[in-house]
């Protein structure tokens, strides 16, 4: 599954228009989180067929016209194990 952060500073929110969710679901898009802090909007993007490494600047011309996004790619993705140390059964 594809994944990638747009980071959008200085917004308060984000609007996703029909256009903007159409060219996303085009580019493999399914799912779209949007979260927040104080500085910025971020968007999280995944889906099966979202190839981040080809269609992430496509995905942030979607959404920020402005071109003041910045993408952030995942580096590291893992599973977190409810297994006790050592191993056996809880």
């Amino acid at each position: 599954m594809g994944l990638t952060v747009l980071l959008v500073p200085g917004r308060e929110e984000v609007a996703l228009t029909a256009a903007a969710l159409e060219r996303l679901r085009a580019l493999g898009v399914t799912n779209v989180a949007v979260v927040r802090d104080q500085q910025s909007v971020g968007l999280v993007l995944e889906g099966w067929a979202f190839d981040p490494a080809r269609s992430a600047g496509d995905a942030l011309t979607a959404v920020s016209a402005d071109g003041e996004a910045r993408t952030l790619y995942p580096v590291v993705e893992m599973a977190v194990s409810a297994a006790p140390n050592g191993g056996g059964t809880t």
